[in-house]
This record gives structure tokens, sequence and C-alpha cells, in this order.
């Protein structure tokens, strides 16, 4: 599955708020980094990684690393040092996202 630009923006528009959960350090996005992604997406479905000066990774790959190791796990925006990760709940979503509809 992948999101539209619409549902993009959806997800962007809510995670505005939130406060980054996830620190990417000077290892890269190591078992340990994943892990604790998976924590948190177990309490949330969006949340903010950031990525401290020291990281090896540039903000994309390193978004695009964990978006690709951790099943339904989805890059919805990277600025700054800060990515916005999303997966939705499996069993009961909270967030609706727009239709694909065209």
């Amino acid at each position: 599955m992948s999101l539209t630009s619409k549902q993009r923006a959806h997800l962007r528009k809510l995670a505005h708020h939130l406060k980054p959960v996830v620190l990417v350090g000077s290892d890269g996005v190591t078992p340990a980094v994943l892990d604790s992604v998976m924590d948190a997406f177990n309490t949330r479905e969006l949340l903010k990684v950031k990525l401290q000066e020291s990281a090896p990774l540039d903000v994309r790959d390193a978004a695009g690393a964990i978006s690709e190791a951790l099943t339904d796990v989805h890059a919805v925006q990277t600025i700054g040092r800060t990515a916005v990760l999303y997966r939705a709940d499996p069993d009961d979503p909270e967030i609706r996202l727009p239709s694909k509809g065209r």
C-alpha cells in the first residue's frame, strides 16, 4: 500500500504538534532503533524520528531504511533532521485516512 498525496497531507497535519519519540544516533539505523520504532508503534500510529547531528545518514535515507525494514511503515515527511512515520494499527486504527478516490 502506498499513500496518496492527499493522505500524506492529512498525516502531516496530524503530526505537526508531535514531538520526536525516537532518536537516531551515530550508529545510524540499528536493530535497537528499529525495536524502538516498533515499540513506539505499539502505542501510536504516527510518530516522529529525529536524527542527531552525529548520525551518518541523511534524514531521507534513514526514513527509507526504517520503512523498508519494518512491515507496513510509511515515510510521510522529512523536514530538517526529522522524519514522520505512519503505520496503521492492524486491529483498531485510530487515524482515518482520506479515501484514495480519483
